[in-house]
């Protein structure tokens, strides 16, 4: 067993601790099956329209479902791991990871694939502001950013391998190995977490759970997803569309006046009185939103240049290795000059890198070597972000509120990677059909990460001090850890 002590309330684990490494590993295992294994089907979407009885459009919406159902289970999922115990819940997320991928693999029509997507999402759900909350409450200052650092390899860095391994397996295997391998790997990390420590608040608060808040948001989230993924299938000016509009801006106003006379609320607003995680929260939904774009670039080059699943993964080689390298730098960062300048300078660098593939006047060769190098920028900005925003996001928090916390900041980053896709693609969609041209169509899609890039900068300029993560103290927790 693991060997804690209790520090003002902090659980400690020493870095140089053999079975704590191994413990991280089990944790980044447990991150890829949603990040690396089900985000690859961003780039098979080809080699299962071939496979299947199923349109490119409910493909889309299955390629994105999966990020939305995460979003909006995410934050109750966070309130569960902090009453029920993290390591119970990311054991929970993990048996729900197995099941839809097994539903994804047996899927012949839309109906199971749907169903399974969506279990794949609200199996993310569970697992990703759990098994952070375990890094947070076992951590302590350097060790923690390490340990989140790692964590982040998982997530940002199972994302960037994602296309490149999902297009190997789809070109030379079969695309459905994808979700065996992902079961493969949840039963190693279940394995591996069988004897870690349980965390969890022993004298939480019973609140009562708002259950029409949550009904409302998931009612709010789902028509603005329908009306970005189907505008341009329906008619942006069609009744359906304009119908819709107008219901979810209306559910927009009911859930924010609903939830501000609450005293138990969905989504703790008092969270959002932090301005940091305020920065961090919002411009992680934004930094998400731009390296969705990357899935109008691995369309495109398939489609228009005739790219092979494969081929297409092979682009995202160098953003793979500049994320991977980039985390524990953004690490070092952080420790040296805080939160602020390093998310700055991501966020820009990731916007630029990935704008670069909206090049497609370029001839194939050129285009390519373009690409490639766009994709390595935007990798070293996503590597740069995401130490830093992860760790200005729990620790302001106190221990008893850290799986909320991080549910929500864990949502912003699904449902950022879900509207980022979703407006891309829309606008790739829209363009197209209005011009019939696929090159200046995957031209505007991907110039949607300069808008996201735009308005995450002026955020954190606005919600950060350049003392940001320099001297940090923990947050004492509130209620006793077990």
């Amino acid at each position: 067993m693991i060997s804690f002590s209790n520090t003002k309330g902090w659980l400690k684990i020493s870095s140089t601790n053999k079975k704590a490494n191994l413990y991280i590993v089990g944790i980044v295992l447990a991150v890829l099956t949603f990040w690396m294994f089900a985000q690859s089907m961003i780039n098979i979407l080809p080699a299962m329209t071939a496979d299947m009885d199923v349109s490119l459009g409910t493909l889309n919406i299955s390629t994105s479902l999966t990020s939305l159902f995460s979003g909006l289970f995410i934050v109750v999922a966070g309130g569960l791991s902090d009453r029920s115990g993290r390591k119970k819940m990311t054991f929970f997320g993990l048996g729900l990871s197995i099941l839809g991928s097994f539903l994804v693999i047996i899927a012949q029509g839309p109906s199971l694939l749907i169903i399974g997507r969506a279990i794949q999402g609200i199996s993310a759900a569970f697992i990703m502001p759990a098994t952070i909350a375990l890094i947070k409450t076992a951590f302590n200052e350097a060790d923690r950013q390490r340990a989140l650092s790692y964590w982040s390899f998982g997530s940002w860095g199972g994302g960037g391998v994602a296309t490149l391994a999902g297009g190997l397996v789809a070109t030379y295997m079969d695309w459905r190995w994808i979700f065996i391998f992902s079961i493969i790997v949840a039963l190693i990390s279940m394995w591996i977490l069988r004897d870690i420590e349980e965390s969890k608040v022993n004298d939480y608060k019973k609140e009562p759970f708002d259950y029409i808040g949550f009904a409302i948001f998931i009612f709010l989230l789902l028509g603005v997803n329908i009306v970005i993924t189907q505008g341009q299938e329906f008619g942006w000016f069609s009744p359906i569309i304009i119908g819709l509009m107008i219901v979810t801006l209306i559910l927009a106003v009911l859930f924010f006046m609903y939830e501000k006379k609450r005293k138990f609320q969905f989504i703790d607003f008092n969270l959002f009185k932090s301005r940091p995680y305020t920065g961090a929260v919002t411009s992680n939904f934004l930094q998400n939103g731009i390296a969705a774009t990357i899935v109008v670039a691995n369309t495109y080059v398939q489609i228009a240049r005739g790219f092979s699943a494969f081929e297409t993964g092979l682009l995202t080689i160098g953003n793979i290795v500049a994320l991977l390298i980039m985390i524990r730098v953004g690490e070092r960062m952080l420790q040296k000059i805080g939160a602020r300048k390093p998310m700055l300078w991501a966020i820009f660098i990731a916007a630029i890198g990935m704008s670069l593939a909206a090049m497609t006047f370029l001839p194939d060769i050129l285009y390519v070597i373009v690409v490639f190098i766009g994709f390595l920028i935007a990798g070293i900005g996503i590597g740069m972000y995401a130490t830093p925003s992860l760790d200005t996001s729990v620790v302001h928090i106190s221990n008893d509120k850290v799986g909320v916390a991080s549910g929500i900041y864990k949502m912003a980053s699904s449902l950022g990677y879900s509207f980022g896709l979703a407006i891309s693609t829309a606008v790739y969609g829209t363009v197209e059909a209005i011009t019939s041209n696929i090159h200046l169509a995957a031209s505007g899609g991907m110039f949607t990460a300069l808008a996201f890039g735009a308005v995450s900068i002026w955020i954190v300029a606005k919600t950060m001090s350049p003392e940001e993560g320099l001297k940090t103290k923990p947050i004492l927790a509130t209620s006793k850890i077990n």
